[in-house]
């Protein structure tokens, strides 16, 4: 280990720094910033660091200043990782931070971690060059225009994606080498700086009326944004879209389109949260509406919530209603609340003037036939009908005389003809359906992927931000825009939030709930948000998870449950008072107490309450009969056993020890019906286990009794989405209900939505189907993953 020395702290850190192979810049600026310095030095002093070369010390900066807080006891590893070159580049401990990222503190599976982060691949050379003479050629037309104001990292970005753990040095010497052999020496115009507009410069080329986007005339420049408002918990996100071959497409507005979108702003950031109101939101709308929300409000702009309500045959009041109530819960509060359905006018009339382009078509094919034709990659019979036709069909469509299933409008998207499977989207179907707001005015309904980009457009929305499944549409919401002279938003794609042992396709939770798997769209079970809340999870814990999480473009990883249940933990544990319930109670009868005596003893509601503050504390009656858990008592004793058995002494948390004198069983000799036990009212003895414990409030009475849900995963899979019968993949466990709990007496005022704590069990909420008489309590959360269903096998905890 180097010691920190020198003529001063400073001059000590910066030779340190140095060591470890630093460049001097580097290590002067990580001097600057405190949080900087202070973690650096940790990092050296966990991996035991003498003196290394700059391929180790430049990972363990990006190590000090990367490493995601939230699963800081993984760091170690880690850095061993990097020490013995087994993570040797950016991009592999890009891939390691990610992974990390997305598990608590609890151990992780290294074979999957390696795997994650490409641990032992090697490219070689030669494949790298192999792969830079294609991805060059590929792009030669690009090349000769831009010469050398072509974005060498975006091209170095298409390499690496073929070769994701290959050196990103390599990469970037051979481009720049190839380029100076393909271009020559650079003129007097390849020196001059690129001048950069306000928006997005493509050149555009105009074809037969279906317009192009072909190139980008200058470099876009990475724009990493934060998206939550507390500052020292930002979570960035990369804007940077790799240089487009022709495949990608990005905003692109002449001055006056982007003149008129500015005086509208004010230069404000605009996003939108565009749920369609066909179920209720679940955990990974938490995610879209973070990032929604959470830009906006970063950036002291606006989001709407527009709900997508374009299919009335699967949409309702309701789940709009809750819809509203959930956004508001979870913490946001729209700019302003709007519905597709608002612009239908218009973008009937936009449709109209798309027929008139020569731009859309009816189209009289079946769905089978349209996906047959795309996958033949055939035009439809229908495609080159006269305008006027078209116009007038669509017209008929419009009054309902035409039936549902007969005719549909197609884009005409030449542009897609290398995506069969997005070719000719359908922009207007006829549904003889009534909408939820719109009534029976209509009778034709657009699509998502024409009315999405259009209303995006027409909201003046900023950035427009959905998950990467909508990548592939891309193309064609540039297009309709292109197509139609509108205002275009800047697109980007983040990965979806996908967590175990659930499922979250709307499809697949409206089964579960109209099929009566579950209780309903706010089941405990359920990872939607109404479920959650009525489990007891608060939004907090939601947007904690969802924070740690982060916002990649990643859409391989799978979060565990345990994630969302370490962030409930952390915020229950400091706002939930405990308390005392049995679930399975056994009965012990205290022989060396007086059968009328009653001792009311002080129970603490917090751990470290004080002694002075008699309101941290709550009473709880011990009498001569008294209820452990059964699972507390076994009948032979043994060494890791903390329990109560024959012979054997326990202390009763808060009251005093007993010691088990005699076991009574019933008619069956096998069945306990009650131990008996001796107190110790001089605390004398000092056992090693701490049972919890209710007792009857007064001789003869029953204690107060609740009922009790337990919950576990609903799925014993961690992706039963995958499975071909993921109903058959259903946990029979998944809720356990406990009628007749005992609790102390004190919980007989909770009130719906109150948590506690009860000891040695798990984190509980009052449920809605609670009544005076008796309370119903959900299990939010277990005190920690090991612990069983009745109560923990180890007292002390």
């Amino acid at each position: 280990m180097v010691v920190e020395g020198g003529d001063s702290p400073a001059a000590a850190k910066l030779e340190l720094f140095l060591s470890i192979g630093l460049d001097k810049r580097t290590a002067e600026n990580a001097l600057v910033n405190q949080k900087v310095t202070s973690n650096l030095v940790a990092v050296i002093k966990e991996g035991d660091v003498n003196r290394a070369n700059r391929a180790i010390g430049n990972p363990l900066y990006m190590v000090a200043t990367k490493y995601p807080t939230n699963a800081l006891s993984h760091r170690p590893v880690l850095i061993k990782y990097v020490i013995s070159s087994k993570i040797k580049n950016s991009t592999q401990l890009d891939a390691a931070l990610s992974f990390l990222s997305s598990v608590g503190p609890e151990s992780f599976d290294f074979k999957k971690f390696e795997e994650a982060c490409g641990v032992g691949v090697e490219v070689s050379t030669e494949e790298i060059e192999s792969t830079v003479d294609a991805v060059l050629e590929e792009n030669t037309k690009v090349i000769s225009e831009l010469r050398y104001h072509i974005n060498v990292g975006k091209l170095c970005g298409q390499v690496r994606k073929r070769h994701l753990w290959a050196d990103a040095k390599i990469i970037k010497e051979l481009i720049e080498n190839k380029l100076s052999e393909i271009l020559g020496e650079k003129t007097e115009a390849d020196k001059e700086p690129v001048k950069k507009m306000k928006g997005k410069a493509v050149k555009v080329e105009d074809k037969s009326e279906v317009i192009v986007a072909t190139s980008v005339l200058y470099e876009e420049e990475a724009n990493p944004f934060s998206i939550f408002p507390d500052p020292s918990e930002n979570i960035k996100v990369n804007t940077e879209i790799f240089f487009s071959d022709g495949n990608i497409w990005r905003a692109h507005n002449t001055k006056e389109i982007l003149d008129k979108h500015l005086k509208a702003t004010g230069g404000k950031v605009f996003t939108r949260f565009p749920p369609e109101p066909n179920g209720y939101l679940h955990i990974g709308h938490a995610k879209a509406m973070f990032i929604d929300f959470g830009l906006a409000k970063e950036r002291d702009g606006f989001c709407y919530l527009r709900f997508d309500d374009t299919n009335p045959e699967a949409e309702k009041i309701e789940y709009i209603e809750h819809i509203k109530e959930v956004i508001e819960w979870i913490g946001w509060k729209p700019f302003k609340v709007t519905y597709t359905s608002d612009y239908f006018d218009i973008l009937h009339e936009l449709a109209i003037e798309l027929i008139k382009k020569g731009l859309a078509y009816v189209d009289h094919q079946t769905p089978d036939e349209i996906k047959e034709y795309r996958e033949k990659m055939m035009n439809s019979p229908w495609r080159d009908r006269p305008i006027e036709e078209s116009l007038q069909i669509f017209d008929e469509m419009k009054r309902g005389m035409i039936e549902e299933g007969k005719a549909t409008l197609r884009l005409k998207q030449d542009m897609q003809s290398n995506n069969k499977n997005m070719c000719d989207l359908i922009a207007y179907r006829i549904k003889f359906s009534t909408h939820p707001k719109a009534g029976d005015k209509w009778c034709i309904y657009p699509s998502y992927d024409y009315s999405h980009c259009i209303v995006d457009s027409l909201e003046n929305i900023t950035h427009s931000l959905c998950s990467l499944e909508f990548e592939i549409r891309r193309p064609s919401y540039y297009w309709l825009l292109l197509a139609l002279g509108l205002y275009q938003p800047h697109v980007w794609e983040y990965s979806r939030l996908n967590v175990s042992n659930t499922v979250m396709s709307k499809r697949k939770l409206n089964r579960l709930v109209t099929e009566n798997w579950v209780d309903g769209w706010d089941d405990p079970r359920l990872m939607t948000l109404a479920g959650l809340r009525r489990k007891g999870v608060s939004s907090t814990s939601i947007n904690a998870f969802i924070r740690g999480v982060g916002i990649t473009r990643s859409d391989n990883s799978m979060i565990h449950t345990d994630r969302l249940a370490y962030h409930i933990r952390e915020e229950l544990n400091r706002t939930a008072p405990r308390t005392m319930v049995v679930l399975h109670p056994l009965k012990v009868v205290i022989t060396n107490m007086d059968k009328e005596s009653i001792i009311y003893l002080d129970a603490r509601m917090w751990p470290h309450a004080s002694a002075d503050d008699a309101s941290l504390y709550y009473k709880v009656p011990f009498t001569r009969v008294v209820y452990i858990e059964n699972s507390d008592f076994r009948l032979k004793d043994s060494k890791d056993y903390y329990g109560l058995a024959p012979g054997k002494s326990i202390m009763l948390r808060y009251a005093f020890p007993i010691r088990c004198t005699e076991v009574i069983y019933g008619e069956n000799s096998d069945t306990i019906v009650e131990i008996h036990a001796e107190y110790d009212p001089l605390k004398e003895t000092k056992p090693k286990g701490v049972l919890h414990w209710v007792a009857e409030p007064s001789p003869g009475v029953e204690p107060f009794k609740v009922e009790v849900r337990l919950f576990e995963n609903l799925f014993l899979s961690e992706n039963p989405s995958e499975l071909e019968d993921w109903l058959g993949d259903l946990n029979p466990h998944s809720k356990v209900v406990i009628p007749n709990a005992y609790a102390v007496p004190s919980l007989a005022s909770a009130t719906l939505g109150d948590k506690f704590q009860f000891e040695r069990l798990g984190y509980f909420s009052v449920d809605l189907d609670s009544t005076n008489k008796k309370p119903v309590f959900n299990r939010t959360v277990t005190l920690r993953d090991s612990f069983s269903k009745g109560g923990s096998s180890n007292p002390r905890n």
